[in-house]
């Protein structure tokens, strides 16, 4: 069963410089009890579309959003987030679908404590009283690991490391047991022991609980690591999705390969030499602007296979033999397609 399924979402801005694509006729889907993983590097529309799909887009900005992201609930309806009235998403936002953001510190209230912030939680979704729900947030912060739980349930967001920031973010996640986490980079601020514990806490986490991961990085070790499909974007769209390991052990599209020929182990063996030196591989050239993208596949002006076709239309995505897609016209399609 599908948890989530996102179809053809689009998000644009309308700004005094034109119009920009942020997210393009984006589709992907989340199976109940697993982790996709969103990848891609920094400006590709990766948060976007998690803030699109949470509907936490800023009140301020222009924007123009359209396609279906279908969620199945607990009690088995599916409903559209994106066209929700406003008190049903509230309903579901933070109690059904929670989101863990890239920096707590800018996430947490600074002026309340720890304990006052899940039991806030608790009491709006699951109508407990403020005893009841400071005693459950006690609980969640065992449940994460946080080291005298009971001291931190009365200290601020300043009085805490990163690390134990970030394990409060997914207390405050995981109090109402959601059955859909957005982890958006939890992890981006954080040193390497650190990372391993947390990612280590959430993989325990979804083992106990079942719930659906949409789990957003431009690291490609995580993913490897802890998710099950993998979806590539670059510049607004999907280029590539295919599980976890279908796409590194035969990635089809060029940028897929070169962010995979960018990873330590794969430089030490790609490494080519040059005038005598050996030099480590790295993608040619930047993102395009978003408000002027080229005419044809976007990443042709950064492909060393790039052909003459590419630069005439965006291609679509191209299903290969083993259920895999690419967005790249130098795929070869599935026979039945």
């Amino acid at each position: 069963m599908n948890r989530l399924e996102v179809r053809n979402l689009s998000t644009f801005f309308d700004t005094d410089e034109g119009l920009i694509r942020s997210v393009a006729d984006v589709s992907f889907t989340i199976r109940a009890g697993k982790t996709t993983a969103i990848v891609g590097e920094s400006g590709s529309g990766k948060s976007v579309t998690s803030l699109t799909l949470m509907r936490l887009l800023p009140r301020t900005a222009s924007t123009q959003v359209s396609g279906q992201a279908l969620f199945v609930n607990r009690a088995g309806q599916t409903l559209d987030l994106l066209t929700l009235p406003e008190p049903q998403m509230r309903a579901i936002r933070g109690n059904e679908v929670a989101m863990i953001f890239q920096e707590p510190m800018t996430s947490l209230n600074p002026v309340f404590t720890i304990g006052e912030q899940i039991a806030e939680s608790l009491r709006l979704h699951k109508g407990m009283d403020r005893a009841a729900a400071m005693v459950q947030a006690l609980r969640m912060l065992e449940l994460v690991e946080i080291p005298a739980a009971a001291q931190r349930l009365r200290e601020y967001p300043h009085q805490l490391s990163g690390g134990m920031r970030q394990r409060v973010m997914i207390a405050l996640a995981m109090a109402c047991d959601p059955t859909l986490l957005i982890a958006d980079e939890p992890t981006t601020a954080l040193d390497v022991t650190i990372q391993a514990q947390i990612l280590a806490l959430m993989r325990r986490l979804q083992a106990e609980t079942g719930m659906s991961i949409l789990f957003i990085t431009h690291n490609l070790g995580v993913v490897a690591h802890h998710a099950d499909d993998v979806a590539v974007m670059y510049a607004g769209r999907i280029v590539e999705a295919a599980p976890v390991n279908d796409l590194f052990a035969r990635p089809q599209h060029p940028y897929t390969q070169g962010l995979l020929a960018c990873l330590p182990g794969q430089q030490r063996k790609r490494a080519q030499s040059v005038d005598g030196k050996r030099r480590l591989y790295a993608i040619r050239g930047q993102v395009s602007s978003p408000l002027a993208p080229p005419p044809g596949c976007a990443f042709e002006p950064r492909c060393d296979k790039a052909i003459a076709a590419c630069r005439e239309a965006m291609p679509a995505l191209r299903t290969d033999d083993a259920g895999g897609s690419a967005r790249c016209i130098l795929v070869p399609e599935a026979a039945s397609a």
